[in-house]
Order: C-alpha cells, then structure tokens, then sequence
C-alpha cells in the first residue's frame, strides 16, 4: 500500500522540482566565497585558500577548494573533512586551536562547498570509491606523505575508507559522530502516515526542500535551523549581517547544483545508514592504526555500535571520547573540548607511543565523558610544499 502510494505521488513530485529549479538563481560561487571569507574573517590565525588541481577523477578537470594554516611547520599536518551539506567555514571555531603547532588542511570534499561538482554514478560503492580516489589525488598533489585525517560525519565514512585504501598514509584516524557505521534496524517504528512520506521522498536529495525554496532558501535555513546558526554566535559577532552569514553560507553550498549531495543519497540507506555499513569493515583497517572516535553525548547517531568497533580492535589503540551536552555537530557544540581531544590524538600520533611497548600504546582507552578544558601538542614529520595548485590571492588572510 505504502509503495502504490509513493509511486503515485513520486513521480509527479520529481517532475515539479525538476521544472523549479532555482539553482543558478539564487545562488552563485561569487556569493558562497563572500559568505565564506566573511566567516573565516572571525580566525585569528593567518590562512590561505586556494584550488589543487586534482584532474579526471569524475569530471574532466576536478578541483579541490583547500585551506590551509601553519603550512610551514615541519610537524605532521592534520587534514579534515567535513560533514555533508557543509564546507571548510564550519570549522572557524576550531581552526586557530588545532593550527598552533602543526599545518592544519581543511578541504570542501569533491561536489561540495567551493570545490568542483562533477555528476557521480548512483552506484553506492562506485561512488564512495570516487570520493576515496579524489581525497587521494588531492594528497597526491600536495605531496603529503603522512597525515592525521579527521572526519565528521560523512566525512568520518570517507576518511575510515580512505584509511583502508590508503593505510601508509594515514597516521592516526579520528572519527567525530561519524554517519554510516550501523547497519540499518530490519524494523523501524513508525506510524503509517510517516512511513508513507518517507517512501514517497526517498528517491529525492536529502536537501532538496532547500533548493526547492528558490530565494526563500536561506529563510528556510534560518528558520528550520537556527540550532546550527547558534553554535557559531561565540565567535561571529556583531550586526544582523554577520549573525546571519552562517545561514547564507549554509543556503550558498547546498543551494547548487548538489552532485556531492547526490553521491551521498547514493550511498546512504535512509539517511540515518550508509548501504554498505563501515562497521562490517572495520576488521579491513590495517591494525596498526590508532583511532580516537569523540561523540556528542546528546546525538542522533546510533553510539551502541562503538563497544563492537572496540571489541573488534581490542588489542589495537581505540580512545573513545564521549563529550557531555554536545550533539551530532560535537566540534561546534563543545569546540574547547573537542579541540582539546583532538590535539591530544595529534600528539599521541606525534610521540613513539604506537611503536612503543607500553600499555598506553596498545590498549583501548575506557570511555569517558568529560566536561573540562585543555591543550595538549607534541612533535612530528616534515612534509614537503604543495605543487600543482591554484592561489586565490583574496583568501590569504594575515594574522592581526
């Protein structure tokens, strides 16, 4: 009954949406950059953007929007991934603390943000191999050899995916309310009419409401959302403009054309489980590398799965941080304390612990739930310079 009434209501739904396409109209690169330096401006730290030319990994001739920070310290670099439907910008309250003593990369993930939006295959594993294959070209080119890869999100999925692919160049995984682990329950309680709407939208984009709203779309932001716009009023201040530049930015990266967005939609089961869990995978993660997992006490992210993820790695290093009060945005929600963890997973990686035969260096670590505030750093590897990228000379912000 349910799938007679999706079909007769899909079809006409995805014909409306394809003839109200906004994409183009209400948004522009022009405006997604502006919302993004205005953003980044609030950093104290001195930082550069710029494109690395990546090439055919899906389109002909891919780019990659990259920031970079503390680019000349010899230590090993962390670089990070965001969640999906954001960029590069959600990370402003945690850059200037995870840069002191290390370089610091963020990127827009292939078909977000600012960085090329190529069209991906609609099969779930092809394209998760796609964004693989584009993190690494963009290693490739800025001739990183090791890294400490940090993903949120969607951006956990693909960073744990990379690790496998790619295990000589991951130093340390750190995972942050990653999506995509669990499997999907065989039943989900629901009521019927609910059920019935989640059928009939199901073959549409996660953020298609959005787009949809032509140039109301940063209203619907504004109003649906404003949870993620006050995470970000600690460091963005000031008049009506700047208060309301996270949701312009929030509206500018998913207002076009969402081929990044598609490719997720592709992947994921419902949009809480990825059709091809990493759980199951996890045994793939070669087992000399140390993965610190931080989660939001108060997400929506199913967290019963990391006692397995543990047990499945006993004898391998595990640091399983539960941050109390933080949601699924656990880098916004407790930035001090997040960044505090992270620094922590970056100097471990930094020391010979791994290497060592200490107890530290080979048994998970119990979960805990903290609430105080610190920094911790340590030492690392040098890396030599990026080639083969594109300065955009606007975005070289210096220090004040």
């Amino acid at each position: 009954m349910i799938f007679v009434f999706s079909r007769l209501f899909t079809t006409p739904v995805l014909w409306f949406l394809s003839w109200l396409n906004w994409t183009g109209i209400t948004s522009s690169g022009t405006m997604l950059r502006t919302a993004e330096k205005r953003i980044l401006s609030f950093l104290k730290t001195a930082y550069r953007g710029f494109y690395v030319d990546i090439g055919p990994v899906v389109g002909e001739a891919d780019k990659i929007w990259t920031i970079s920070l503390n680019s000349e310290s010899p230590k090993t670099p962390l670089v990070m991934l965001h969640g999906m439907g954001a960029g590069v910008a959600f990370w402003v309250l945690n850059l200037d603390s995870l840069a002191v003593n290390r370089p610091v990369y963020a990127i827009d993930i292939l078909g977000f943000g600012r960085s090329s939006r190529p069209t991906f295959t609609q099969d779930a594993v092809v394209a998760e191999n796609q964004l693989v294959k584009s993190i690494e070209e963009w290693r490739r080119e800025m001739n990183i050899q090791q890294m400490i890869l940090l993903g949120h999100s969607m951006g956990g999925f693909l960073a744990t995916s990379y690790t496998i692919s790619y295990p000589d160049r991951v130093k340390h995984l750190i995972l942050a309310d990653p999506w995509g682990f669990q499997e999907k329950p065989k039943e989900i309680k629901a009521p019927l009419w609910i059920r019935a709407i989640g059928t009939m939208i199901a073959p549409l984009n996660p953020l298609w409401a959005l787009r949809a709203a032509g140039p109301y779309g940063q209203w619907v932001v504004e109003k649906t959302r404003p949870d993620i716009i006050r995470k970000f009023t600690e460091v963005i201040e000031g008049d009506e403009e700047n208060v309301n530049v996270v949701a312009q930015y929030i509206h500018q990266c998913n207002a076009q054309s969402p081929t990044g967005e598609s490719a997720f939609h592709s992947m994921m089961h419902g949009f809480g489980w990825a059709k091809h869990p990493m759980l199951g995978r996890m045994h793939e993660v070669r087992h000399d590398k140390a993965i610190t997992l931080l989660y939001g006490s108060r997400s929506w992210i199913d967290k019963s799965s990391w006692d397995l993820l543990k047990a499945a790695r006993e004898s391998n290093y595990v640091n399983v941080q539960v941050i109390s009060g933080a949601g699924h945005h656990v880098f916004a929600d407790k930035p001090e304390l997040f960044n505090r963890f992270v620094n922590e997973a970056c100097a471990f990686s930094d020391s010979d612990a791994l290497t060592s035969n200490s107890p530290s260096a080979t048994e998970p670590t119990d979960e805990t739930t903290v609430d105080g505030e610190d920094i911790n750093n340590g030492s690392g590897e040098t890396n030599q310079p990026a080639t083969n990228i594109v300065n955009d000379k606007n975005f070289v912000k210096t220090s004040t």
